[in-house]
Parts: structure tokens; C-alpha cells; sequence
């Protein structure tokens, strides 16, 4: 497991949260796998209590299953909450690239800019975990140029399922069409063009479908035997 720098005043349960999640995102903790909180928080360094509730927070999306009296699991991925929280996102971000296209200043479209420029030098490298980074860092952006950070917070709980998904795709298939979307999205916000940049946020979020049976054929047993 890989774990994360602690952040300053970060209380024990988020921080176990927050690495928890990182690890079942970037499939450390694999779909599948069995979890320890006895083991968990001998490598994070909290006592048992901050990694219980971070994994019950974790159960509340369906991500972990808690099997009292037994070592917690991984769930496998299930297309169903993946689609639901693409559909979550897709209703919430599609909104929020049309409030940028009013809000955006000069300064946050060469915010965006920027970030686009560096997606595409770890894209030419091949670096995923960066380029999932920086595409995390995008869309955050997005929900605080229209000043609604708050959402996008709230978003991050079932979200979870589409990015494990997201991840899986960015280290198994090299999508160049990813960046080319953050692209052209920028391009519409900085034109003030909301139609085109809602439609290019929509396509953008339902690129995961394309990868769907990669996916499946690469990391067989990740996923529950139902179909799409």
C-alpha cells in the first residue's frame, strides 16, 4: 500500500480516508482484496478507531464491503455504481462549464492552460499516475472558477467507483482523446461557447464506456459477472 504524506491538521479519520481511497483508486488495494484495520493502521500509524471509520464511511458508497468479525473486502467493480456516479458527475459538471464560460477570468483560462500543457507532457512520456493527477486537478478547477468547490467535495464520495475506472483505463489504454477534450473545453469556456462546452464535457464523461470491455478483458477479475 502506498501511503500518503499526513497533512497538517488533518485529523486521523480523514487522513486514513483520504489514503485509503487513493489506494483503492489507484488499485493498491485491488478490487477483490481483503483489508485488515489492524493491519491498515500499523502502516498509517493511527490506532484502530480513525481506520474503522474511515472504512464505514467507505461502506456507505459501496466501495467496502464490512464483514463484522472478519477482515473488510474490496468490492469489485460494478458497473452500475460506476454509471451512477457517472451520471452524478455528468448532471453537476456539464452545469458547471456553462457557469465558466460567464465566470472564467483571464487568469483561471491560463490556469487551465496550463494544466492542459502539462497533461500533455506526461501524456508524451507516459507517466498515468500524473496524468490522473492533473485531471483531477482540472476538473476540481472547473467547480472552484465557478465557485462551487463545495459540490465538488460532496461529489468525491460516490465519484470514487468512475475514478477507479478512470484509472484502470489511464494505465492499461493510452487515450489521447482525454486531453484533446480538456482542450477544446478550455477553448469553449475561454469563447464564452456554454453549448459547446456542455456537449464536450458530456462526451468527455462517457468515454469510460468505449474502454468497458479492454477493461474487462485486462483485469478479469476485478469486476462483478454482470454485463454493462
Amino acid at each position: 500500500m502506498h501511503i500518503l504524506e499526513r497533512l497538517p491538521r488533518e485529523t486521523g479519520r480523514d487522513y486514513a480516508l483520504r489514503t485509503i481511497k487513493e489506494n483503492i483508486i489507484h488499485l493498491d488495494l485491488a478490487p477483490g482484496s481483503q483489508i485488515s484495520e489492524n493491519e491498515l493502521a500499523a502502516e498509517m500509524g493511527l490506532s484502530r478507531t480513525p481506520v474503522r471509520e474511515a472504512l464505514i464511511e467507505l461502506s456507505k458508497v459501496k466501495i467496502v464491503e464490512i464483514q463484522p468479525q472478519k477482515k473488510s473486502t474490496v468490492s469489485l467493480i460494478d458497473y452500475a455504481m460506476v454509471d451512477e456516479a457517472r451520471f452524478m458527475r455528468n448532471l453537476l459538471e456539464c452545469a458547471v462549464v456553462e457557469l465558466d464560460c460567464e465566470m472564467a477570468t483571464a487568469a483561471d483560462i491560463d490556469r487551465l492552460r496550463e494544466n492542459v500543457r502539462l497533461q500533455n507532457f506526461y501524456l508524451d512520456s507516459y507517466y498515468p499516475d500524473s496524468l490522473m493527477a492533473l485531471d483531477n486537478q482540472f476538473h476540481a478547477a472547473l467547480f472552484e472558477i465557478a465557485q462551487k468547490s463545495q459540490v465538488y467535495m460532496l461529489m468525491q464520495g460516490i465519484s470514487i467507483h468512475f475514478d477507479r475506472v478512470r484509472s484502470m483505463a489511464l494505465n492499461s489504454v493510452k487515450n489521447t482523446k482525454i486531453v484533446e477534450d480538456h482542450a477544446i473545453i478550455v477553448k469553449a469556456i475561454e469563447s464564452r461557447d456554454a453549448a459547446l462546452a456542455r456537449s464536450m464535457m458530456e462526451k468527455h464523461l462517457n468515454r469510460y464506456k468505449i474502454d468497458a470491455s479492454a477493461l474487462r478483458k485486462t483485469y478479469p477479475d476485478f469486476f462483478m459477472n454482470t454485463e454493462d
